[in-house]
């Protein structure tokens, strides 16, 4: 398949500017750039679609530029429904830092600051230079803007579409950059910067958009309750990735293989076909943790939290390290564990039963196991060889409610 080809087939253009940037995404090099403000010092896997983009245009022999707003983050791109809080000069500067060393060491991308070449253009010449090519009425139209006309908008947001034309018009200029790729809520922003381009150099730039990757609500991918997933390792580990990829809904999960790896067509083809047979397996939910998984954190990263993930489900834990336990168990209460307790004791201590009746019934019922071992004896007495790296003790009461021992 040809470039243009792969990403129609993929689901990934939504739009573009001009039916011309075909020919030249198949048969050119293009040299273009995508952006995120630094509102975080970490991306989330809702990047993840746009960034990857990025990747798959360089294998085409495309060259890509990550730009990272330290100007514009200052501003804040208009939501359509309130104004973002902004945010100290501080953390956009540490932000920053975190994505750029990110970006690098992810993507492989050159990382440009827009802050550079936005910090010594004074107001009167950006009002001259730049603002003079915006007609209000053209940017009143922007979905953006006018999504906000009747909560209300501030002159500082209203300007942000300015700023990120400038951007363009500098990579042109400076970087022979000539089309920017985003995601589909930035078009109209896209579309100042080419229109900038064509007015004061008279120029021809390119832009292009792909779908937002959503669940089947519309919900955007990669969020749950507000809290997103950091491509971060140190803060979203391997396995909550993975608890997250495996729980995908079924009706959109060939959508996902198709946008967010670089399996071929025939492979997704042929998961496409398992999972249709057999989706109890989720042999296309495994695929795709694990292509994302180890594309993030590494080769053997989603071994490891699959493993993790088998551990907790069939209670097992005696293969698992120190690090894999605490990193399982992080969101659990601990509770300090001496040697020598009484197994009816200690199910009482940890809270997993209200009284040594209860305890009693729990142990003759076989519902207790500590690492993985069923305990049916009352008389059973914790020891050194109960604690897992000697440090913990994992109780299990049933199948799904465990309570963690630290040795004192």
């Amino acid at each position: 398949m040809t470039c243009y080809e792969d990403l129609k087939w993929r689901g990934l253009i939504q739009d573009i500017s001009d039916d011309k940037l075909i020919d030249k995404l198949n048969n050119e090099s293009l040299t273009f750039y995508i952006g995120t403000d630094p509102t975080a010092d970490s991306m989330h896997i809702g990047h993840y679609s746009s960034f990857l983009i990025s990747k798959r245009l360089a294998k085409y022999g495309h060259k890509p530029i990550l730009l990272v707003g330290g100007a514009t983050g200052l501003i804040g791109d208009p939501k359509p429904t309130a104004e973002r809080p902004m945010i100290s000069k501080e953390e956009v500067e540490k932000n920053i830092k975190g994505l750029k060393k990110q970006a690098e060491e992810i993507f492989g991308f050159e990382v440009v600051n827009n802050y550079d070449w936005t910090k010594d253009i004074n107001v009167i010449d950006f009002l001259r230079d730049y603002g003079k090519y915006f007609n209000v009425g053209y940017m009143l139209g922007k979905d953006k803007v006018r999504s906000r006309m009747e909560s209300g908008i501030t002159f500082a947001e209203f300007s942000y579409m300015i700023l990120q034309a400038l951007d363009f018009m500098y990579l042109y200029e400076h970087k022979n950059c000539t089309l920017q790729v985003a995601g589909s809520d930035q078009w109209g922003n896209i579309t100042s910067g080419i229109e900038l381009i064509r007015k004061k150099l008279g120029k021809e730039a390119y832009g292009m958009v792909m779908p937002l990757v959503t669940d089947s609500n519309g919900v955007k991918f990669g969020k749950t309750e507000g809290n997103a997933l950091w491509l971060d390792k140190n803060k979203t580990s391997s396995y909550q990735l993975y608890q997250y990829l495996i729980n995908l809904e079924d009706s959109m999960i060939i959508s996902y293989l198709k946008m967010l790896t670089f399996l071929s067509k025939e492979e997704i083809e042929e998961l496409e076909k398992k999972n249709n047979e057999h989706p109890e397996l989720r042999e296309a939910h495994k695929a795709l943790a694990k292509e994302i998984i180890n594309d993030l954190h590494g080769e053997g990263s989603y071994e490891k939290a699959r493993m993790m993930s088998e551990a907790l489900f069939t209670g097992k834990f005696t293969d698992l390290n120190r690090q894999e336990i605490e990193e399982l168990f992080k969101d659990y209460d601990k509770k300090i564990v001496n040697n020598d307790i009484n197994i009816l004791d200690l199910l009482i201590n940890i809270g997993a039963a209200s009284s040594k009746r209860e305890a009693r019934e729990f142990v003759l019922g076989n519902a207790i196991s500590v690492n993985g071992e069923k305990v049916n004896n009352l008389e059973y007495i914790i020891s050194d060889k109960d604690f897992l790296d000697d440090k913990y003790l994992i109780i299990r009461r049933g199948k799904k409610n465990y309570y963690i021992g630290m040795r004192g």
